[in-house]
């Protein structure tokens, strides 16, 4: 099937960049978002970021009129009536995702392809909670979804070798790189990326090193564009907790648990940047 207009179902951080990068490669696109005061700071949000790539010389006037052009904005889930791909971007709830997936099998065309963004939910379970199973899938994108370059393509055991082929084009088309995953726990990027930053939090609390050197030793050592603190700080530490305890429920390895300071910076609100302190203090664009 031909993906012609595309629905992101919620306008945070990730659904408004999914929003984006579909309207500005020629997708007509509608974000719905849970009540108007979200909606349109999410809108804002997105407008201001096409501004900002606008005074860098890095997108034409005219090239921002036309993403926004194509986008719309709403509250109801019924407006996307006429998708032929929606993308969930709403909390990471395995419950209220799947209550959300029974609600646009509803709502959206039975062509239509229905895509989770999720990191860290299981894509079966929401493919379960419709009538086209074979029409569920997760594409999940990478934070700030108009930079990074990846989407983990993730296909359950129920999903059509033609939806898949549907989705990884339109990826394409959006200039972003598919990569093919199954349907497990964290996939293949937070699979990996999750325990060594665990470890890094486990060396820090061991006094192994500080966190500049730890931080310094893995970009110039291995070649990273950040440390694990720095990144850490960036993901967001209550993120990577959530993410690690669901990757401890389901597999029960050691390297999945939650070290303790992570824990309890978390209960302290040292979130990251998001809150101004998590291992690093920030203030306005400064560490």
């Amino acid at each position: 099937m031909a993906i012609k207009q595309v629905g992101v179902l919620g306008c945070g951080l990730m659904g408004s960049g999914i929003a984006q990068v579909a309207a500005q490669a020629g997708f007509r696109t509608t974000v719905v978002e849970a009540n108007d005061e979200l909606l349109q700071r999410g809108l804002g949000n997105l407008r201001k970021t096409l501004e900002g790539l606008v005074a860098k010389g890095k997108l034409e006037a005219s090239g921002k009129d036309d993403t926004l052009g194509r986008l719309s904005g709403t509250t109801r889930l019924e407006d996307l009536k006429d998708c032929d791909l929606v993308v969930e971007a709403i909390t990471e709830n395995q419950q209220l995702k799947n209550e959300t997936f029974a609600r646009l099998d509803r709502v959206c065309p039975p062509p239509a392809i229905l895509a989770s963004n999720t990191s860290s939910c299981n894509v079966t379970a929401m493919a379960a909670a419709t009538r086209r199973s074979g029409q569920v899938l997760g594409l999940h994108f990478f934070n700030p979804v108009p930079l990074m370059k990846l989407v983990e393509v993730v296909r359950t055991i129920l999903t059509d070798d033609t939806a898949v082929k549907a989705a990884t084009e339109w990826i394409r088309a959006i200039g972003k790189v598919p990569v093919q995953t199954k349907d497990s726990t964290a996939f293949i990027v937070n699979r990996l990326l999750v325990p060594y930053l665990l470890d890094a939090v486990r060396l820090y609390e061991s006094g192994l090193g500080s966190l500049e050197d730890i931080d310094q030793a893995m970009k110039l050592g291995c070649g990273y564009p950040m440390g694990p603190f720095t990144l850490l700080d960036l993901v967001g530490l209550d993120t990577t907790m959530y993410v690690a305890e669901v990757m401890f429920e389901e597999f029960r390895e050691p390297r999945y648990a939650p070290p303790p300071l992570l824990k309890r910076m978390v209960m302290a609100g040292h979130l990251g940047r998001k809150s101004g302190r998590g291992f690093y203090t920030y203030a306005g664009e400064g560490r």
